[in-house]
């Protein structure tokens, strides 16, 4: 018989499951505290828990884990982990340091069906999307066999969340839970590439957790030239569903804006960024352009990209230059392809 993974359980779902297999409520919260608050990767590690219950469990649930293939770095303040998962297919997942701080990188998809042009991840397509169980065991692997302290969790690794809602969303709420991860939604962060039906999703969560916008363009025509989801979701409604996510979640929208030269870079570009910028009363991190195969795209140079900057700043907008770590390990943003090592 085929085990189902334990980790695809919100802790309710558990609490019901093992209701219904004639044990008391009270187990599943034990349970649901030796995977994510102990790092069990067994039930026989479950010692405050009676064997015939750990028996019973063993034997309907598996506590999965994931298969490291390949680690990189650190290089640049970041590593690199490739992770193989059952079927065959690899994620990649990327841990960044920066001081006493440490912000893990997650992937929710194997490819993407969205072809950003300056984006590897959807250069071959789109395999699947991860479940639960292979969003959290990015966590659980980095947190409980290499013991590290992580202080803040990005969904903008490979795949785009919204695309896997579903799945995210049990993820953030096994994360969130008090008896789960216990991370502070304010650790946690949300990209898309614009799905708009997915914001208005996330809007109604009800976990405050923070939304970041690949934006990349300012105006419909090369926003649809760069990202084809404009031509499904057109910036109009994008910034709608927004501002509806802003006003009820109250929490600062972050817009993500990689810099191509001869590209997006005009002051025309700067001009239509600050607007849409000041209506959600936005941050917006600049990105140098990294050199991903099938793509001509650059950065500009430093000072190119510091004018930009001090341009927008002039604008009365909140911009800064997000570092764009690990290229020489192909970890930096739009790199992470889920590629086999070889």
């Amino acid at each position: 018989m085929n085990k189902a993974d334990i980790c695809n359980l919100t802790l309710k779902e558990l609490e019901k499951a093992v209701v219904e297999s004639g044990m008391p409520r009270y187990r599943a919260a034990q349970i649901f505290s030796w995977i994510y608050c102990k790092g069990a990767r067994g039930f026989e590690d479950m010692h405050n828990i009676p064997k015939d219950i750990r028996d019973r469990m063993d034997s309907r649930y598996s506590i999965a884990a994931l298969e490291l293939s390949d680690r990189r770095g650190p290089s640049d303040n970041t590593e690199k982990f490739l992770f193989k998962l059952s079927d065959g297919n690899f994620v990649e997942t990327v841990l960044i340091y920066s001081g006493k701080r440490e912000t893990l990188c997650l992937s929710t998809q194997v490819g993407c069906k969205y072809a950003c042009s300056f984006c590897a991840s959807g250069k071959k397509g789109f395999t699947r999307d991860l479940r639960p169980s292979e969003i959290l065991n990015q966590i659980l692997y980095i947190k409980s066999v290499l013991k590290h302290e992580i202080t803040n969790y990005v969904f903008m690794g490979m795949g785009e969340p919204l695309d896997n809602y579903d799945n995210l969303a049990k993820s953030i709420k096994i994360m969130n839970d008090p008896r789960g991860l216990a991370i502070g939604a304010r650790r946690i962060t949300v990209s898309t590439c614009g799905i708009v039906s997915g914001i208005r999703k996330l809007k109604n969560l009800g976990i405050q957790i923070n939304l970041s916008v690949s934006l990349h363009a300012a105006n419909d025509i090369l926003r649809s030239e760069l990202m084809p989801i404009n031509r499904r979701y057109p910036l109009k409604e994008l910034i709608s569903a927004c501002k509806d996510f802003l006003d009820q979640n109250g929490r600062m929208i972050t817009l993500e804006y990689i810099l191509i030269k001869g590209k997006n870079d005009s002051l025309k570009d700067i001009d239509e960024l600050s607007k849409i910028a000041d209506k959600l009363k936005a941050k917006v991190n600049i990105i140098a352009c990294m050199r991903v195969p099938q793509s001509d795209f650059v950065s500009p140079d430093t000072e190119e990209i510091k004018t930009f900057i001090e341009r927008l700043k002039r604008r009365r907008v909140n911009a800064i230059l997000r570092g764009s770590r690990g290229g020489d390990i192909n970890a930096a943003c739009g790199q992470l392809a889920g590629k086999a090592k070889g």
